[in-house]
């Protein structure tokens, strides 16, 4: 697992540098937003469209082969993309197309990536695992943001290129090295159709491997997705969040630089406040060990309420004293609804799975800053957060108050489980997230009222489904 979390952390940095480059490379070569936003949305667009796909050949092929040979192709796109900048030879439309490209290949790389990462570990220890690597994720994403300025600024965006595509071959390399934790891979026993061989045993005329592969049709991973109360519930709350919660680079850029009138230096505190929210969540969310849906809407319920108060903050100091258990709240929210989702389909569907979230999520990822945009515009961005915390708090609770209508023998096994209560975990997360606000607040309240100069900010989109990621990034556990 210490060479997977080294190789993931690799990889993210190599990763942001990248998409960092992209974005200004677009703006280079064209001088327009519009195209950068494009190459996002070219680079995203596979994930829509074909992510289930994606997730049935991961449950169908090799997990460690798919995820070298995934990695290694998005080395190989990076370092001739590298290549072409050094020769001259790049244009906007190649550009495009490498980015279609890479967003394809993502298909079957994040789940692949993702499920091989819960291989290395028991299962009791996938929650932590998870939380690592949302920790490594951030530290990446700062760090490739931050070296990316300073390859572009020396040597171009073509050095940012070749130092991501030496990050992916350095992966593909690790991966043939790892070895699965004892039980971490449960063989499920199948019954056999009638005139079938029995369970354990190959079918006569078929190989093993052949017989792995029954089963593993993108339409029975999207049949079970939506049949399974638990993942549809996960989906639901994590679109409302996603959608109305969660770009604050959007909703707290309005609100910090427009009605309490700050600048650059103030909202780039707020910005820091996040992120070490962020982490400290990422760290909180280690110490979960059987995370629930509930758990999951409580903590968005929780980030609700916090997101209204924070709309109506009266001061910077007030808002980034809210901020900070915000952050908290929503990494110890996502740490637990992965989990679940990684963990509740039992491993034969867990690709499918992950591949029908991709698509979803890249749709409300998608359609969530236009729409809140909208929002902004008629509400303002006070009026966005307080009508944004109370429709997910609302959402929230009204699944609550349903799911409580039903009787105990009606409710699915997949819902009512005994573990399906956490307020120990829920608790704990919130006042962790009460104490650790004042000492964030006390170290970076004093930089925001220090007057800095305006830092080049590279353009980057938004994250988009709160899971600390961004469609266009071909991403790791």
């Amino acid at each position: 697992m210490r060479w997977w979390s080294l190789a993931n952390l690799v990889s993210n940095v190599g990763t942001w540098m990248q998409l960092t480059a992209q974005n200004l490379l677009v703006l280079e070569l064209t001088g327009s937003a519009a195209l950068t936003g494009l190459s996002v949305s070219l680079q995203a667009a596979p994930g829509l469209l074909l992510g289930l796909a994606g997730g049935a050949a991961v449950d169908a092929w090799p997990r460690k082969l798919t995820a070298a040979v995934s990695q290694a192709l998005l080395g190989v796109i990076a370092v001739v993309t590298a290549v072409l900048i050094a020769l001259g030879q790049l244009n906007v439309g190649v550009l495009m197309a490498l980015a279609v490209v890479t967003g394809l290949i993502a298909t079957v790389d994040a789940p692949a990536c993702a499920l091989l990462g819960n291989d290395l570990v028991p299962p009791r220890d996938v929650p932590s695992a998870i939380a690592v690597g949302s920790l490594v994720h951030g530290v990446g994403r700062l760090g490739g943001a931050a070296a990316a300025g300073v390859l572009v600024s020396w040597w171009g965006a073509g050095a940012a290129y070749a130092a991501n595509g030496l990050s992916f071959l350095f992966v593909a390399t690790v991966i043939p090295f790892l070895r699965p934790a004892p039980g971490a891979v449960p063989v499920e026993p199948v019954a056999a159709p009638a005139g079938k061989a029995p369970a354990g045993k190959a079918s006569p005329g078929k190989t093993p491997a052949a017989e792995r592969r029954r089963g593993t049709g993108a339409r029975e991973g999207l049949v079970f997705f939506f049949r399974r109360p638990r993942l549809v519930a996960l989906a639901v709350i994590t679109a409302m969040s996603s959608v109305f919660g969660r770009n604050y680079t959007l909703t707290l850029a309005v609100l910090v630089t427009g009605p309490l009138a700050g600048g650059a230096a103030e909202f780039g505190a707020v910005s820091t406040v996040l992120a070490v929210g962020g982490v400290v969540g990422a760290v909180l969310a280690g110490r979960l060990t059987a995370p629930t849906v509930r758990l999951v809407g409580t903590m968005a319920a929780v980030g609700g309420l916090l997101q209204v108060a924070a709309g109506l903050s009266p001061s910077l100091a007030v808002l980034m004293a809210l901020i900070v258990p915000m952050a908290i709240v929503e990494s110890v929210s996502d740490t637990a609804g992965t989990t679940v989702l990684q963990t509740d389909p039992p491993p034969r569907m867990r690709g499918r799975v992950l591949g029908v979230w991709r698509s979803v999520s890249t749709g409300w990822g998608l359609v969530g800053p236009p729409l809140l945009g909208l929002l902004m515009e008629w509400a303002g961005a006070r009026g966005a957060l307080v009508i944004g915390g109370v429709l997910i708090a609302g959402v929230v609770g009204a699944g609550a108050a349903l799911h409580g209508r039903r009787s105990p023998a009606a409710a699915s096994p997949a819902v009512a489980s005994p573990a399906a209560v956490s307020p120990a975990e829920a608790g704990a997360a919130v006042a962790s997230a009460a104490v650790v606000s004042a000492a964030v607040v006390s170290a970076t309240a004093g930089a925001a009222r220090r007057p800095a100069a305006p830092a080049a900010v590279p353009l980057m989109p938004a994250p988009l489904d709160g899971a600390h990621d961004a469609v266009a990034v071909p991403t790791r556990a």
